[in-house]
């Protein structure tokens, strides 16, 4: 699985590239704002940022699709087909394909969500040639081997079965699945223990042929390359891939908060609480006021409102979060912490109580001030890797936010007023919300919990994103 191969891989890469890493950190946004974008011989489009000085290749990528473009009785399917990619391709079974990927230090992983099937590649330049073509056979070429299917399979099922016993999974299923039901929002991006045994090696190479086409694909491209080596490098890559993804539509959707509250019971010492609610659009021009003040809120991990209440004036929790999750078909709001199981419903109190005060009277004059000038002047730290550089450069194609972003990112959070922070103040916080907490005492867990879906934990916030 990837994530072995990354653990076998990285410590390799690490010795060989210590020199080109500590290059790499001396990146700044503004090296990453001269951005290139490359039209290969084959028509596909990349985003490169050229450093000359670093001999890695860091080539980050997106496809549509994900779970939401998986039936039902099939969840876990997309998460399975990244989970086998680099587990044997063309005439090398899983072993060989190990062999060489460790052979020449490169680091390869895939993962799924809910709307995108991500990629990654890190090579030295010297070892680019066996890395490029090792990716091209993972995604055009997959074995899906029978006996490394079951492998996977197995480890699989064996992770939800001890999910079946985690406050954060359990809170996070029950909330999806109630916000969303009869949605492929509300399927599990891993999979549930009735549908995982049902996913046949045909489903898998279904899904990767209409899945891995052209005209969804977004790249990004980081290293010591020009712009016509890196249109070769695309087209020697992604070039054979078919031209067009067969994608099922998938309906634009709310969150449905319900009667306002679900509850599962577990017996363990701690509660995990998710509260969740309509959000704003990564399109939507209210999507920065909503960004700085969602930082205000829960987003600045040691300088926000819930972390203050919360933790530093109550010692409810040691870590508390709020955060803005922009789907393709929908947007959330969401906040959670984790708490002793006799504090849950204290720390809930909290939580609504600030989100309500902040809805009603917006933040102060001097909360904006310090929420701006730290995501200002913390903006090139999402820029001192090649790894970074390239992720984000995939993310903003993905976002449509356009190729001078970066240029126009801090302008747009300079000029966010009281005004407009207290207007989105309203408009995202005075909803009624959907609340999970899972727990010792909390009630019982609902026929079919095990079908909904398993995401990030809900005590810690969701991986961030260019969100601003």
């Amino acid at each position: 699985m990837t994530a072995t191969i990354t653990r076998r891989v990285l410590p390799r890469l690490a010795g060989l590239a210590v020199i080109a890493l500590a290059n790499v950190a001396a990146f700044s946004a503004q090296a990453a704002t001269k951005i290139e974008r490359v039209i290969s011989p084959g028509g596909i489009e990349a985003w490169l940022v050229r450093e000359p000085s670093v001999p890695l290749v860091a080539i980050d990528f997106s496809f549509t699709g994900g779970s939401s473009q998986v039936p039902a009785n099939k969840a876990g399917l997309a998460s399975m087909v990244t989970d086998l990619l680099d587990e044997g391709a063309g005439d090398l079974d899983a072993r060989a394909f190990h062999e060489k990927v460790e052979n020449y230090a490169i680091g390869m992983g895939f993962s799924a969500t809910r709307d995108n099937i991500t990629g990654s590649l890190r090579t030295l330049s010297e070892h680019q040639d066996v890395a490029f073509d090792l990716l091209k056979l993972a995604l055009t070429a997959p074995r899906f081997d029978t006996d490394v299917v079951e492998r996977v399979r197995n480890q699989k099922i064996a992770g939800l079965r001890r999910a079946a016993m985690s406050p954060n999974d359990l809170a996070s299923r029950r909330w999806w699945a109630t916000a969303y039901p009869g949605h492929p929002y509300a399927l599990p991006v891993n999979g549930t223990l009735e549908t995982l045994p049902g996913i046949t090696v045909e489903d898998m190479k279904g899904y990767a042929a209409r899945i891995f086409a052209k005209n969804t694909l977004k790249i990004g491209i980081v290293g010591n390359v020009d712009a016509e080596t890196a249109g070769k490098i695309v087209d020697r890559i992604f070039g054979s891939l078919p031209a067009k993804a067969n994608l099922v539509g998938v309906p634009a959707a709310e969150p449905k908060v319900g009667d306002g509250r679900v509850s599962v019971e577990i017996d363990v010492p701690q509660s995990v609480v998710m509260i969740g609610g309509p959000g704003i659009a990564r399109g939507d021009p209210d999507f920065i006021p909503a960004y700085v003040l969602n930082h205000i809120l829960g987003g600045g991990a040691f300088s926000s409102r819930l972390y203050r209440e919360v933790r530093e004036v109550r010692g409810l929790a040691y870590s508390v979060y709020s955060a803005l999750v922009p789907l393709d078909r929908s947007a959330l709001f969401v906040a959670g912490t984790a708490t002793r199981a006799d504090r849950a419903e204290q720390s809930l109190d909290v939580m609504m109580d600030q989100i309500h005060r902040l809805a009603k009277d917006g933040p102060t004059a001097a909360e904006l001030a310090e929420a701006k000038s730290y995501l200002i002047g913390s903006f090139p730290l999402r820029f001192d890797t090649s790894s970074k550089i390239a992720s984000q450069l995939v993310q903003l194609q993905v976002d449509d936010l356009g190729i001078d972003y970066i240029e126009k990112r801090n302008g747009l959070i300079e000029a966010v007023s009281l005004e407009d922070v207290r207007r989105v103040a309203k408009r995202l916080l005075d909803n009624k919300m959907l609340v999970a907490v899972a727990g010792k005492g909390q009630g019982t867990v609902a026929s079919g919990a095990s079908a909904a879906p398993v995401i990030a934990p809900a005590a810690a916030a969701p991986a961030k994103r260019e969100g601003g």
